[in-house]
C-alpha cells in the first residue's frame, strides 16, 4: 500500500513537472484496446518534436527496420502502439532529470546516465531469454528510479542526510523512510499509478529492490530490471549508491532462465548498446 506522504511527493511532482498532454494522450489511448493506428497517427500528427523523434528512432539502429522510412502513420504501423507509447514517455521522462548536483554521489546527471544503462541492460537481458519486448524492458529500465527523481525535486534539501546515513551502512530506501518518512519505490509507484501507466511499469518503479514481494507472474520484467540495475552499479556506470546488494544470487538468475556466463557476456556489452538505445532519450 501507498503511503500518505508517496502520494503527497507525487501529487507535488505532477504539480512541478506533470507529462506533456500528448503523452498522457497517447498512453490512453495505447491503454483502450478499442484504438487504432490512425487513432494515434492523429495525436502523433499534431507534435512536430515527437512526429520527429519517432521517424529517427524508426529509421535508428535500435529497431533495426530495412529502409527509410519517411511517414508518420507507416512508422507507426511498423513500431507498434506500444513502442510509440513508450518512444513518447521516454522523450517526456527525460526532462525530468534536468536537475543539479545535490551533493557528492548524487546528480540528475548520474541518476540519468544510470537509468539509460538499465535500460539498455534490460533490453540486452529480455533478448537473452528470448522475450521480445524491447521498447519496453527499455523504458522499464528507464523510468524504474523515476520516484527518486520526484523526491529530489519536493525534497532536494533532505538528500545528503540520505547520503550520509547510506554511506554509514544503512540500505538507501531505509534511509529515505527514515529522512522523508517514504522511499523512491513507494513514490514510483504512487507516480506511475496518476500518470496511469501500464501495471508492468507499477510494479518496477515500486519494486527493483524487492521483486520477491511480488507475486511470480508479476515479477519477471522487475526481476529482470533488479538485476540490471545491480549490474550497472557494479560497472560504476552513473549513479550507484542507490543500489542495496551487489549481489545476484543463482536463484534470481533461475527465476528469468539466464546463467551467469550469458550475464557476463551482456555485462561486456552494455557499452554498445548504450549506443543503440540513446537514440530514444536523446
Amino acid at each position: 500500500m501507498t503511503n500518505s506522504t508517496a502520494l503527497e511527493i507525487a501529487n507535488r511532482t505532477m504539480e512541478i513537472s506533470t507529462l506533456p498532454e500528448v503523452t498522457i494522450q497517447i498512453v490512453e489511448v495505447v491503454q483502450d484496446p478499442r484504438s487504432t493506428a490512425h487513432d494515434l497517427h492523429k495525436i502523433v500528427r499534431n507534435d512536430p518534436a515527437l512526429s520527429a523523434r519517432v521517424l529517427r528512432v524508426v529509421n535508428s539502429a535500435f529497431y533495426g527496420l530495412p529502409g527509410q522510412i519517411g511517414s508518420i502513420d507507416r512508422a507507426i504501423m511498423l513500431l507498434g502502439l506500444n513502442a510509440v507509447k513508450n518512444i513518447a514517455i521516454a522523450a517526456s521522462i527525460g526532462k525530468m532529470f534536468k536537475t543539479s548536483v545535490m551533493c557528492d554521489d548524487f546528480s540528475g546527471k548520474d541518476l540519468w546516465t544510470h537509468s539509460v544503462a538499465v535500460g539498455a541492460t534490460n533490453k540486452l537481458i529480455t533478448a537473452s531469454i528470448g522475450l521480445l519486448l524491447p521498447d519496453e524492458a527499455f523504458l522499464a529500465g528507464l523510468i524504474h528510479d523515476i520516484g527518486l527523481v520526484a523526491i529530489m525535486q519536493c525534497h532536494a534539501g533532505d538528500i545528503p542526510r540520505i547520503v550520509e546515513l547510506t554511506k554509514s551502512g544503512i540500505p538507501f530506501t531505509q534511509a529515505e523512510r527514515q529522512v522523508i518518512g517514504s522511499d523512491h519505490q513507494e513514490v514510483g509507484a504512487a507516480l506511475t499509478t496518476k500518470w496511469k501507466f501500464p501495471r508492468s511499469f507499477q510494479y518496477v518503479t515500486g519494486f527493483h529492490h524487492n521483486p520477491a514481494d511480488l507475486a511470480k507472474e508479476n515479477r519477471l520484467l522487475t526481476t529482470v530490471t533488479y538485476i540490471s540495475d545491480t549490474v550497472c552499479a557494479r560497472e560504476d556506470i552513473g549513479m550507484k549508491i542507490t543500489v542495496e546488494t551487489e549481489e545476484i544470487s543463482q536463484e534470481i538468475l533461475d527465476e528469468i532462465g539466464i546463467s551467469t556466463k550469458q550475464l557476463d557476456e551482456i555485462t561486456g556489452q552494455i557499452e554498445k548498446e548504450l549506443e543503440l538505445v540513446r537514440e530514444l532519450v536523446e
